[in-house]
């Protein structure tokens, strides 16, 4: 017992300092298996204590300690149970994460149930008194604790091996050759010291308490690996608790010597109840003047211990106050660099940048060119490795070209710069020299450069794409340039032929109206008989030629509209106008024609109708246009309404007709200048696109409205509306210009 019980204190020392070591450097991560492997050791270190005190119960037995001794039997199986499940689990996140398969699981929950059923005596026996000896019983289903520990040393050893000859990554083989030999060796020692030895010498428990420590070798190794990967600072953290526990050594000598101090000068050397009451009044005085102390003993510590210490935080802070002072990239890294070189101590940082797998840039403290097979190199390794980080030294055989360059460029480390929005891209790297103290780099640092990187990726192709953004802005400036000087020679090209256009228009439309008149007239007179009498057959036939000069002559009138609106000619001469007749006429000009298409044309003339100030000769072209288009755009068969309404404030002028119609996508171009639809342009080729341009200039310069509405197959409703007190004829309305 006198030397089990050092060696566990001992063990318990190193477990506690690497539980507060991962728990201090994971404690803001999200590592399950850290966290599992400290779990892991807790439940480790109350097994073997629990087991070592079982088995020498024969030095202290008595009657009065028998429900001890099997509270403590049944703690052993309860946490051996946890060990072995705890073990497992660990094993399933650690080297890699391994896929949860059904037998997995199955063995982790045999575990757990193994675990809250092991303190039940059927499991974990009893001990017992015979004749005033204590005798122990082994439980019925004890052999399910010994059946589980081989199944989960036998996954463990099979996942170990094929882990190994699977792993592409050296590291990966490291790590699982350390924990497949903890696990050799952990077996190895149990079988010797808890089977073999103590067959062969007899009434020895020493041997017992050597053969519970076996376990040790798989945590030792495990821990081995992980300081080796470099999930923590060792050095670090046993340096803190070394610095700690001496400064509660001296505190507990400084209080003690206080109380030894007084009670000799004052109390003559005797410690009774008195010296008792002072002794705690003394330490609790110590207490309340140790935590002020702290912060001071820390600096210290830092001063004594930490030489290269820095704050994670500050150094995270000031390094994104410097990226959002500046967009300019050099700028930016030049900063950068010598922020991270000042900071972690260390003679080179560099950056070597990559915009869409290009090499952009390679800047930093000192310039380090990269070619194209250290590039593919640095490339295959960034994704193929399981740290995020690559340490130089360590680089596998495959990579002693890359290895060797790095070396003579001076580079001890590379930390890929990861775009995860480019599908996990690599966005360049950082490199970093040695430490100038010549210590390695520690998990902070890899965790710090790590959140920096991210924070750079962003940084960085934010700055690209502002140079991009530039570089395209003063592009498009010289092109939008380039096109305004051809717009502009070509606009004044384009007036230059609207304005020979209009005086064409206008000086043909003057030469065809004089003949064109003069042609109306004479049919005219014909018609009324002024050279005799016709008969039947040559009265139709002039009647349609009159109709087709008359529309000839709203045409050209049309054109010198047009033409007049160019020049600002067009004027509005309003005359007291009686719109119902004026309605008739048109429409009994158009009658003729309706009834040759086999339509129904019909006028509701009202009874009575207000006269009107309107320019009468272009509103009658409008009324003309409207219902001629019907005319022309009915099937055969169909009908034609028009309608003259007076309301009390307004009045309505509208032709519906059961026609083509508009179809929808087109009607909100169908008041524009030349413009005809594509049924329209099929019914009647011979359009211009003129009549509703002009008939909307009309009643929007004399303060009307027009009205339309229509639907491709089911017909149109063309009119138009006027207010009536704008035109009455006791308003003296001036004549003005469109």
């Amino acid at each position: 017992m006198t030397l089990i019980v050092p060696i566990l204190v001992i063990l318990a020392l190193v477990q506690l300092v690497i539980g507060v070591g991962i728990l201090f450097q994971s404690r803001r991560s999200k590592q399950i298996h850290q966290r599992v492997f400290v779990v892991l050791l807790a439940c480790l270190l109350v097994w073997t204590i629990s087991s070592t005190i079982l088995s020498y119960v024969d030095s202290y037995a008595s009657l009065s300690n028998i429900h001890l001794f099997n509270a403590i039997n049944r703690l052993s199986y309860a946490t051996g149970a946890c060990t072995i499940a705890l073990i497992y689990l660990f094993s399933l996140y650690y080297p890699v994460k391994k896929k949860n398969n059904g037998y997995r699981i199955a063995v982790l929950i045999a575990g757990l149930l193994l675990a809250l059923v092991a303190p039940v005596t059927l499991i974990s026996g009893s001990f017992f008194f015979v004749d005033n000896k204590l005798a122990y019983s082994y439980g019925l289903l004890s052999s399910l604790f010994i059946v589980y520990s081989l199944v989960v040393l036998v996954l463990l050893i099979l996942d170990a091996v094929v882990l190994y000859r699977s792993a592409a990554d050296r590291n990966l083989k490291r790590q699982a050759v350390t924990m497949l030999a903890g696990l050799i060796l952990t077996v190895v020692h149990a079988v010797v010291f808890i089977i073999i030895l103590p067959g062969i010498f007899k009434n020895a428990p020493i041997l017992y308490g050597i053969g519970y420590l076996a376990p040790y070798y798989y945590t030792s190794f495990t821990a081995y690996s992980l300081v080796r990967q470099g999930l923590f600072d060792v050095r670090a953290v046993v340096v803190r608790s070394v610095a700690y526990a001496a400064s509660l050594t001296l505190l507990a000598l400084a209080s003690g010597g206080v109380v030894f101090l007084v009670s000799y000068l004052f109390l003559g050397g005797d410690i009774g109840f008195k010296q008792a009451t002072l002794f705690s009044a003394v330490s609790a005085g110590v207490a309340l003047i140790y935590q002020p102390l702290m912060p001071r003993f820390n600096r210290w510590t830092n001063k004594l211990f930490y030489r290269e210490a820095y704050s994670p935080q500050n150094f995270i802070d000031e390094l994104n106050k410097l990226l959002v002072s500046t967009i300019q990239l050099d700028e930016m890294l030049q900063k950068s660099g010598n922020l991270i070189a000042s900071t972690l101590r260390t003679d080179l940082c560099s950056f070597v940048l990559y915009d869409h797998k290009k090499q952009v840039m390679t800047t930093g403290t000192t310039v380090r060119s990269m070619g194209a097979r250290e590039k593919q190199l640095l490339e295959e390794r960034s994704h193929s490795g399981s740290d995020r980080f690559i340490l130089v030294e360590e680089l596998e055989h495959g990579y002693n070209h890359l290895k060797s360059a790095l070396e003579k460029e001076g580079v001890n480390l590379v930390l890929p710069m990861i775009d995860a929005k480019h599908g996990a891209e690599v966005a360049g790297y950082i490199m970093l020299g040695e430490k100038k103290s010549g210590s390695a780099y520690n998990a902070q640092d890899v965790r710090v450069l790590t959140i920096v990187a991210n924070e750079l990726v962003i940084a960085i192709q934010n700055a690209l794409r502002f140079e991009e953004i530039g570089k395209f802005n003063e592009t498009l400036q010289e092109k939008i340039d380039d096109a305004t000087r051809q717009l502009r020679r070509t606009n004044d090209k384009l007036r230059k032929l609207d304005e020979t256009k209009d005086d064409f228009i206008s000086m043909a439309s003057h030469q065809l109206r004089t003949p064109l008149t003069s042609v109306k007239g004479y049919v005219s007179m014909v018609l009324d008989g002024d050279a005799g009498k016709i008969t039947p057959l040559q009265r139709k036939l002039l009647t349609q030629s009159f109709i087709s000069s008359q529309r000839m002559v709203y045409l050209i009138s049309d054109l010198l509209n047009v033409s007049r609106l160019k020049t600002g000619k067009f004027i509005i001469e309003p005359v007291t106008t009686n719109l119902s007749t004026v309605i008739e006429e048109e429409v009994d000009q158009l009658i003729e024609t309706a009834k040759s298409r086999n339509l129904e044309l019909s006028f509701n003339k009202p009874e009575h109708f207000p006269s009107l100030l309107l320019d009468e000769t272009k509103i009658r072209q409008v009324i003309m246009n409207f219902i001629d288009n019907a005319v022309y755009y009915t099937p055969s068969g169909g009908h034609i309404v028009v309608n003259l309404i007076e309301k009390p404030k307004t009045i309505e002028f509208s032709v519906t007709d059961d026609g083509i119609g508009v179809s929808r996508h087109e009607q909100h171009h169908l008041f524009s200048k030349f413009f005809r639809a594509n049924n329209a342009k099929r019914a009647r080729p011979d359009g211009t696109g003129l009549g509703l341009f002009m008939a909307k200039k009309v009643i929007v310069a004399q303060g009307g409205a027009i009205m339309f509405k229509s639907q491709e197959g089911r017909g149109s409703t063309f009119g138009f509306t006027f207010a009536k007190d704008r035109l009455t004829p006791d308003e003296q309305k001036p004549t003005y210009t469109a």
